[in-house]
C-alpha cells in the first residue's frame, strides 16, 4: 500500500494548523485591539507634532536598521539592563505606521529611551558626535543636521555647549536644525513605560 499521500496530508495538516496558531492567530488578535484610557492615562500614549516628524527622520536616516524598539522580557537582559520595566506588547504599536521594531541591535533598544534619556541637551550632543556622550561608541555622527555659523552679535540661545575639542573655530558656533530638534524630540517621547496587565514581566513568570 502506497502511503505516500497519508504521510503528505498529514505534514501538510500539521504545517497548516502551525502556521495558522504562530502567525495568523496573533495577527487577528493584535487587529481587534484599541487604545484604553483616555488623556495622560491612555494607552499607548501618543506622539506629540514634532516628534513625529522626527520619526520621519529616524526613517530617513536608517536609524532602524540599527536599533530595536521591542523590549523582551521573557528571554535576554532588557530588564535587568534597565531598559525596560515589562517586555513590550502588540498594543504598544496599534498606532503606528509603519511599525519601526527593527531587526538589528548594533545598538541599544529604544523602546523606551524617552524614559532613560530624560535630558534634551544629552541628545542632542549624542546626534552631534556621540564620542561626547558615548566614548567608543560605534554609531555614526549626525553633525549634517547642525549648523555651523558664524556668532553674529549675541551667541544663540541654542547653540550647542560643546566640550572644547569638539568646538568650532572661534567667532562660530553649532545650532540644531528643525529636523534635529524633531529627531531629539522623538527620542523623548519614545515610552512604553505604562503597565500592560497581560505584558509578562520576571515576577509574573517566577517559578512558586
Amino acid at each position: 500500500m502506497n502511503r505516500g499521500p497519508f504521510i503528505f496530508i498529514g505534514v501538510l495538516i500539521i504545517v497548516s494548523l502551525s502556521w495558522a496558531f504562530t502567525l495568523v492567530k496573533p495577527i487577528q488578535e493584535a487587529g481587534r485591539l484599541s487604545p484604553q484610557g483616555l488623556g495622560t492615562d491612555r494607552v499607548p500614549t501618543l506622539l506629540p507634532g514634532l516628534a513625529s516628524q522626527g520619526k520621519e527622520i529616524y526613517q530617513e536616516q536608517g536609524c532602524v536598521n540599527c536599533h530595536t524598539q521591542q523590549t523582551i522580557g521573557i528571554v535576554g537582559s532588557d530588564i535587568a539592563r534597565e531598559w525596560a520595566t515589562r517586555q513590550s506588547m502588540p498594543l504598544d504599536y496599534i498606532e503606528q505606521t509603519p511599525v519601526l521594531t527593527g531587526t538589528n541591535r548594533v545598538g541599544p533598544d529604544l523602546a523606551n529611551v524617552g524614559e532613560r534619556r530624560t535630558d534634551a541637551n544629552w541628545h542632542y550632543l549624542h546626534f552631534y558626535n556621540p564620542q561626547i556622550t558615548s566614548p567608543g561608541s560605534n554609531m555614526p555622527s549626525f553633525a549634517f543636521l547642525y549648523e555651523v555659523r558664524e556668532i553674529i552679535g549675541e551667541p544663540s540661545n541654542r547653540a550647542l555647549e560643546l566640550p572644547a575639542e569638539y568646538r568650532p573655530e572661534p567667532g562660530y558656533e553649532v545650532v540644531p536644525s528643525r529636523e534635529a530638534d524633531a529627531l531629539v524630540a522623538y527620542m523623548l517621547g519614545l515610552s512604553q513605560a505604562y503597565e500592560i496587565e497581560a505584558a509578562p514581566t520576571p515576577e509574573k513568570l517566577a517559578y512558586k
